[in-house]
């Protein structure tokens, strides 16, 4: 019989497969068999323990922080992940083209919405979320995209606040 903590724990897990559109299968697929399909939906159901360096591997392959996945709240909505991330307005000014149209339409939202006028703009883990939904791609290949642009700063929360 799972603990309680184990079954709030495989719903977070859950939780932040389903919202980047990704199937037991999928997972398997995209991590080359590094997660097994069954393997997953048991740590999901609170079936089977997850341990700590394999659930850091699991945060790594979605694109978030380790305490988006634990049940504590660590990664309740808007809350900034220990490893942050911001966007650098002044790399993103400079960009031109449709890539980064949606991006900069985001970016000016959040900076109203926040009334920031700082130089870099922090990310949260929903914020993140989004854009990855903008782009119709995973978080993961968001922050490859956001770094490929060299617009992504990587930050220390405690450097950051939102």
């Amino acid at each position: 019989m799972a603990s309680d903590f184990a079954r709030v724990l495989g719903a977070r897990l859950r939780s932040v497969r389903t919202q980047q559109g990704l199937s037991l299968q999928a997972v398997q697929d995209r991590s080359e068999g590094r997660f097994k399909a069954v393997v997953v939906g048991s740590w999901e159901r609170g079936d089977r323990a997850v341990t700590v360096e394999r659930l850091a591997e699991l945060a790594r392959f979605y694109g978030v922080a380790l305490a988006a996945l634990l049940p504590d709240g660590g990664g309740v909505p808007g809350a900034v992940p220990d490893t942050a991330y911001g966007l650098d307005l002044r790399a993103l000014a400079r960009l031109q083209g449709e890539p980064t149209q949606a991006l900069e339409r985001y970016a000016a939202t959040l900076r109203t919405q926040r009334g920031q006028d700082s130089p870099d703009l922090p990310l949260t883990e929903e914020d993140l979320r989004a854009l990855a939904s903008i782009h119709q791609v995973g978080t993961a290949r968001m922050l490859e995209m956001l770094r490929g642009w060299g617009v992504l700063v990587d930050t220390p929360a405690s450097r950051v606040s939102s």
